[in-house]
């Protein structure tokens, strides 16, 4: 169910009311939802059609008590109180995916002759295909939480051990509580951060 929420307006809810959440309703977000989020999520744009992103949606106790040690002291309660993390990650051969996804050319050997633009083109897509994640978990009536600071190499090794899969973050779903959140911090204008050449 798209904008279920009283916003106003899609910028609203994707972006001017939108908050980061840092705490949590106790109310489930169901396998369902992950699959329809994952759905419009995987629509969104990548290099080439790489879709090199892949996401681990983190639910169950044990789950969430292998991400723990991974977490930085001030990540920890919301996200042990969130009812999902996803662990927003890349697969570092990707290519291999290349003739399925790009069949119109040798977009593979693009990537197994140079590591270094693989790795590249692996982390920033993924990181788009993230962004993409926030916005539609606000589109399906979900609230968001990304986060960076937890040891990634810490969950790669609990959830990645001996796979091409690297974490690049985390992003809290469920249904935010506004209680913890903080006042709307103050954002650049136009002209500190933009040009027009």
């Amino acid at each position: 169910m798209l904008m279920d929420q009283n916003t106003g307006g899609i910028e609203d809810l994707l972006f001017n009311k939108a908050r980061t959440f840092n705490k949590w309703h106790e109310r489930t977000v169901s396998d369902a939802q992950l699959h329809a989020l994952y759905e419009l999520v995987k629509m969104g744009p990548t290099s080439g059609n790489c879709l090199p992103a892949r996401f681990y949606f983190v639910k169950s106790k044990e789950a969430k008590d292998r991400l723990a040690p991974a977490l930085s002291r001030g990540n920890l309660e919301k996200t042990m109180t969130a009812p999902v993390t996803a662990i927003v990650a890349y697969d570092s051969e990707f290519y291999e995916k290349l003739p399925q996804l790009f069949p119109h050319a040798d977009a593979r050997s693009w990537f197994t002759s140079s590591p270094s633009l693989a790795e590249e083109t692996a982390f920033r897509n993924s990181s788009l295909q993230g962004a993409y994640l926030i916005l539609a978990a606000r589109l399906i009536g979900l609230d968001a939480g990304p986060m960076s600071g937890f040891k990634s190499d810490v969950v790669d090794a609990a959830f990645f051990a001996d796979t091409p899969i690297k974490s690049n973050f985390l992003v809290n779903l469920g249904y935010g509580d506004p209680s913890g959140n903080f006042d709307r911090l103050p954002r650049l204008a136009f002209e500190e951060a933009a040009a027009i050449l």
